[in-house]
């Protein structure tokens, strides 16, 4: 009985955190709209390390930390700045996500969508976003960009637990459509007329902050897994719940573990992210103006 009493207890606290998730939101939805003079952006871009020619396109920009933001988590990792950029792209409104949380950084799955669901509230109603892996398939090597067409969830948790259940309908999400087929075509397209070699894959997504054992890139490759990495499932997770259109590369920064020569290290995917950057930024704009303008 009394374990009972405890588990109890420990749940409703859960479901507690996650009730008030919605009274956070609107508090933080409420600073940055009297921050940005109530900006609506449009589209959502993730900007991984050494990713940043979009933010030379924007007009009237503004930028805001986000420490400075209500219940926002803040980055940690090396070559995550942590801070929004807003601003009009060809007259569109946007909003820049320069750095973005991991679980490997000891908060919660659902801390970090936190600013996908305040953001969507704002306006926001498509993603693109971006991440630095580890190619197992064969034919991806460092510098490579893949179009992620598709992903494996091995984080063990799921953003959307307790989350889903605060509103009455539509609490199960569908992922058949994860990464939108319309903007797999617009990239295709974009990266033809820029001439950039586009490859497509599997993303799988684990915990670290460790990198994958010899074993384990393995298993992952005999499951289908091309690519693999520490981010991304979770805010395509949560932009499909709030049913935002996705779309996703992946820079191949060195090969995986059961493919790679020497020690791996973070100082090796900054260089190799600093390297291949140009092309993936001037694709991911690209397909940034080509996206608003359609929508």
């Amino acid at each position: 009985m009394r374990y009972c009493v405890i588990f109890l207890f420990i749940s409703s606290l859960a479901f507690g955190s996650s009730a008030d998730y919605f009274d956070k939101m609107q508090v933080a939805q409420n600073f940055l709209k009297e921050q940005t003079n109530d900006a609506k952006p449009e589209l959502i871009v993730v900007l991984t390390a050494g990713v940043s020619g979009i933010e030379e396109l924007l007009t009237e920009k503004q930028e805001i930390y986000a420490k400075e933001i209500p219940y926002f988590p803040v980055a940690k990792a090396q070559g995550h700045e942590g801070k929004l950029i807003f601003g009009k792209l060809d007259g569109h409104e946007v909003v820049l996500m320069k750095g973005r949380n991991h679980l490997y950084e000891g908060i919660s799955s659902q801390d970090i969508v936190f600013p996908y669901f305040v953001l969507h509230a704002m306006g926001a109603r498509s993603l693109i976003t971006c991440n630095a892996v580890g190619g197992i398939r064969h034919d991806l090597n460092t510098g490579d960009i893949m179009l992620v067409t598709d992903h494996i969830n091995y984080l063990g948790d799921n953003c959307l637990r307790g989350i889903c259940l605060l509103r009455h309908e539509r609490q199960f999400t569908d992922m058949t459509d994860a990464y939108s087929l319309l903007y797999q075509k617009i990239a295709k397209e974009e990266a033809r007329k820029l001439q950039i070699p586009l490859k497509e894959g599997t993303y799988l997504a684990t915990t670290g902050p460790n990198y994958e054992t010899k074993s384990e890139i393995y298993m992952f490759r005999t499951w289908g897994a091309d690519a693999v990495g520490m981010s991304t499932v979770l805010e395509v997770l949560a932009a499909n719940f709030l049913e935002m259109k996705v779309l996703a590369f992946c820079c191949i920064a060195n090969p995986a573990a059961d493919r790679h020569e020497g020690e791996m290290s973070h100082e090796e995917v900054l260089k190799a992210m600093q390297a291949a950057g140009p092309r993936l930024s001037s694709l991911i704009s690209a397909c940034a103006k080509a996206i608003v303008a359609w929508e």
